[in-house]
């Protein structure tokens, strides 16, 4: 850890406010990424980013620096982010892509999750197919998708954010990057049909 984070961790643990909000700025861009990807909108997003840094406020003085300061926050931030999908019906996922009404059975329509403009590109909209792909995941697989392949994190840092052996670190992300090409080739498929 640099000197000069550890020295502002010093005196923001003795409640100095411009070095917390320092350290806050050098982190939130990718915690927002984190949440955002996780609430998939961004008042949830909001809601979950200012929760987690109230937590990471009050706990700051738990902060041993086994890590780095940036991979303990973001690790606050997902856990925060579960914490939320958890306790909040409106959050829960749904589990298959077919429904049933009066009509009988359809494909369900999602939501287009890519931030931008309505006539984006080819690559942007496959890019949308799959993320939905990938929150139709389990979830100890979609944490491990958003965090590496999204969020560009090492496998070291998704193991201490997850809390997780680096071993089951790497099996995770190769099971659920097979099941994610599972997902995306049977939803390629019914969509030819």
């Amino acid at each position: 850890m640099a000197s000069e984070e550890w020295r502002l961790i010093e005196k923001a643990k003795n409640g100095d406010e411009s070095s917390f909000e320092a350290l806050i700025l050098s982190c939130k861009k990718k915690a927002w990424n984190i949440a955002f990807q996780y609430m998939r909108n961004e008042n949830d997003a909001m809601d979950a980013l200012q929760e987690s840094f109230i937590k990471i406020y009050k706990n700051l003085n738990s902060f041993k620096g086994d890590s780095r300061f940036d991979t303990w926050v973001h690790r606050i931030t997902v856990n925060t982010c579960k914490d939320m999908l958890r306790k909040n019906e409106k959050y829960k996922l749904n589990d298959s892509l077919y429904a049933g009404g009066e009509e009988g059975d359809y494909l369900r329509e999602f939501p287009d999750l890519e931030p931008g403009p309505e006539d984006a590109a080819v690559r942007s909209e496959l890019a949308s197919e799959l993320l939905r792909c990938v929150y139709m995941l389990p979830p100890d697989h979609r944490d491990v998708i958003i965090l590496r392949d999204i969020q560009n994190l090492s496998y070291e840092e998704i193991s201490e954010v997850l809390d997780a052996s680096l071993g089951t670190v790497k099996s995770r992300i190769n099971r659920a990057r097979g099941n994610l090409r599972r997902m995306w080739l049977e939803q390629k498929d019914a969509a030819d049909v």
